[in-house]
């Protein structure tokens, strides 16, 4: 069913355990991430970033599409489709598309635009049963052409955005999106835990969680993470089966060029890997 991230992340920050937002890309990924969630009995965030809402056709393609397949699929576990770095239009476009939850990506602005901008979004989520995400300090990588250097949040900015009453914090900790470089310094507990002692019962959320081991995903957990972003990895697994299918020369045999054919392998495949982040994580049997 769909909702809001709120209660699944409170419910989450008081277990110790987290609940994954896995970004979605098209049918198959999101047909794929819905029904291991069901099997798992796990709560879910279907991630959508707005390069990703363009690629669907809309951010309104992509919430009736989740919409229509959660109930013909029966999908009784919770699930909220986020808003995943978004523009403050973006967010605006969402809100109006039936996204059940956003985040507004304001960390490149000064810290008081960034405020503003919160503030005035929580109030119009929160009136109409949203929730939402707001970010401090920029995380490293490169998403949808915003690169970050993966720079450590200042604990006391963080602090005075969690008190516009945003539902989930993401605190740049070292994180970066897409693949670890081999010089990667790890994640620094110390602003996480500095960042927790400041927000008190705010569910914080990881951004970048492909390559983060995990070790270091279950400290993160331990000091507060309650939501941790996946898709990097999805997308790595689901190329890697997809080749292999093409590279033994199924497609050549039979009907094999059929995209159904073509495209199931990498649906197992991110299956696969969104179940094994669910038990890492600690969210499965949580629905």
């Amino acid at each position: 069913m769909l909702v809001s991230a709120a209660e699944m992340l409170k419910k989450a920050k008081a277990g110790h355990y987290a609940v994954g937002q896995f970004n979605i890309n098209n049918l198959e990924w999101t047909k794929a991430v819905l029904t291991t969630a069901q099997e798992c009995n796990s709560p879910v965030i279907l991630g959508v970033s707005a390069g990703a809402g363009k690629y669907m056709a809309g951010f309104k393609v992509v919430a009736d599409m989740v919409k229509a397949m959660i109930e013909s699929l029966n999908i009784t576990v919770p699930v909220a489709i986020h808003l995943d770095h978004g523009t403050y239009e973006d967010c605006y476009k969402c809100i109006k598309a039936g996204f059940s939850s956003i985040m507004f990506d304001g960390s490149h602005y000064p810290i008081e635009e960034n405020i503003a901008k919160t503030q005035e979004l929580v109030n119009v989520a929160h009136a109409l049963g949203l929730s939402i995400e707001a970010e401090v300090g920029s995380i490293g990588g490169e998403e949808d052409g915003v690169v970050g250097a993966g720079e450590c949040a200042d604990p006391k900015e963080c602090k005075l955005i969690a008190d516009l009453g945003v539902d989930m914090l993401a605190a740049g900790i070292g994180n970066i999106h897409g693949k670890y470089p081999e010089n990667w310094k790890g994640l620094s507990f110390e602003t996480l835990d500095a960042v927790q002692q400041l927000t008190g019962e705010m569910p914080l959320v990881l951004h970048g969680g492909t390559g983060i081991p995990a070790e270091m995903i279950q400290k993160a957990i331990s000091l507060g993470v309650s939501k941790i972003n996946v898709n990097t990895e999805c997308q790595l697994s689901f190329t890697a089966a997809t080749r292999a299918y093409i590279e033994a020369g199924k497609d050549l045999s039979g009907k094999g060029f059929d995209p159904r054919k073509v495209l199931a392998p990498g649906y197992e495949a991110i299956k696969a890997t969104v179940k094994e982040k669910m038990e890492l994580f600690g969210s499965v049997g949580k629905a």
